[in-house]
């Protein structure tokens, strides 16, 4: 090949490389935009969808995140994050039925508890992202409590869930769910910025640790037979194993 050529062959490598470059350039440019335009449309969905009120459900002897008789035979604590889809399930799904069955009638006393933000924690480890939302929506419904509407704000949380991690429980959501069920928002938005209850919600978390729970929902079934506390735990939204805790309960604790 003589000097002409390999000048003419750089030439052409060169310009080759040019287009290279520049279409690459070009690719990268496409995909910011493009990566801008998809969260400019999810922030915008998020804003714009119109948060709705859960229907009331009817039950006995509330008090705070509590229902039915304290001195009723079992107790039964519900370990549960609001970002968790099966947590949504079982409550619209299944909980009426336990109010109407065990806990109207005297046979079970019934407690909501959180898990803190071991949801939050979960998506964090496996995306890297923050995710602060569990912890939020927890706050968010004790402070509910301090204005009696705990349960019902706990309903309007899941009515307006949507996935993990996607912003339906940001703080000005969490104050529009407030509003809509007639709350003082000025006197909620002081609880949940002062983070009056994070310690209780991070200690929900450690207490359903430490009775085992590895995933929400879980239910603990307490109950005390000839002065001994027992306790069962069910994972997960199994109302059958749940009801089937209950009646085994009840047969221990009745002479």
């Amino acid at each position: 090949m003589n000097k002409k050529e390999r000048l003419k062959k750089m030439r052409e490598e060169k310009s080759r490389r040019r287009r290279i470059a520049f279409m690459g350039l070009m690719l990268g440019v496409v995909l910011i935009f493009a990566a801008a335009l998809l969260f400019q449309s999810n922030q915008s969905a998020q804003q714009g969808r119109e948060l709705v009120t859960a229907q009331p459900i009817d039950r006995p002897m509330v008090d705070f995140n509590a229902m039915g008789d304290p001195n009723a035979p079992v107790r039964v604590e519900e370990f549960s994050d609001f970002q968790c889809p099966y947590c949504s399930y079982f409550t619209e799904n299944y909980e009426v039925y336990f109010v109407e069955n065990y806990i109207r009638t005297g046979k079970v006393y019934f407690l909501y508890r959180t898990m803190g933000n071991f949801l939050s924690d979960n998506i964090n480890r496996a995306t890297g992202g923050q995710n602060f939302e569990s912890i939020l929506s927890a706050e968010a419904a004790y402070c509910a409590g301090d204005q009696g509407k705990f349960w019902e704000y706990h309903d309007t949380l899941f009515a307006n869930q949507t996935g993990e991690g996607v912003g339906d429980f940001e703080r000005e959501n969490l104050l529009t769910m407030a509003q809509n069920l007639g709350l003082d928002v000025d006197t909620f938005q002081d609880c949940l910025d002062s983070a009056k209850y994070k310690d209780r919600a991070m200690t929900d978390e450690q207490d359903g640790l430490n009775y085992g729970v590895t995933g929400t929902p879980s239910f603990v079934v307490f109950y005390t037979v000839n002065g001994e506390e027992k306790m069962q735990l069910i994972v997960g939204a199994d109302p059958q194993a749940l009801q089937n805790a209950i009646e085994q309960a009840l047969a221990e604790v009745t002479p």
